[in-house]
């Protein structure tokens, strides 16, 4: 269970990534996808640091 909350943050990175592949990839009619792009990349980077501070 540590192991996945150590690379949960890792996750949500991966996820806003392929979100801006998916804004990419289509036409782009608003920034809505590329708020929540950044959303979750910056808040996976804070989570990342957060557990594996908490965790170690």
């Amino acid at each position: 269970m540590n192991e996945l909350l150590k690379n949960l943050g890792i996750i949500f990175v991966i996820a806003g990534v392929a979100v801006i592949g998916i804004y990419a990839l289509n036409t782009p009619v608003s920034n809505t996808t590329l708020i929540i792009s950044g959303a979750l990349a910056i808040g996976g980077v804070a989570l990342h640091v957060i557990l594996n501070r908490i965790l170690d």
